[in-house]
């Protein structure tokens, strides 16, 4: 079991992983060694609620495909069992990210006294550059 949250969580078989070869420059051990991870998760086959799935599926990532499958790359550390907990921290973040319900923005005006003292601030800016003129003798 893979849990997001207190609420939240996915079976083993929801997530698929294999380990693939790193890019970028390693050696002589960067040809024989698997330490990247590729990670799988189809949105639409998962276990979560109907509301979780199409927060996920209306986010405008990127590593979303147009079938649904999230799709993450994990190379960043030299094992792959770090890559996998990465993937794994990298998959939580994501959901829990996109099932957050934002909160409504109340519109607020500003008081009185506020804009009275923009206006002042202002006119006295506009009093210090006038000083700035040219001086006449």
């Amino acid at each position: 079991m893979i849990f997001i949250s207190n609420t939240i969580s996915l079976s083993d078989s929801e997530v698929e992983i294999s380990a693939i070869r790193a890019q970028g420059a390693g050696g002589q051990n960067v040809n024989k060694v698997s330490s990247a991870i590729h990670l799988r998760f189809d949105i639409n086959a998962s276990s979560l609620s109907d509301v979780q799935k199409q927060r996920l599926l209306d986010s405008k990532d990127s590593r979303i495909t147009k079938e649904g499958i999230f799709v993450l790359k994990a190379q960043q550390f030299r094992t792959q069992e770090r890559n996998k907990i990465d993937a794994f921290e990298r998959l939580k973040a994501f959901i829990l990210q996109s099932t957050q319900v934002a909160k409504a923005r109340r519109v607020t005006k500003p008081s009185r006294n506020a804009k009275r003292k923009r206006v002042d601030q202002k006119t006295q800016r506009g009093k210090t550059k006038a000083l700035r003129g040219k001086v006449d003798y």
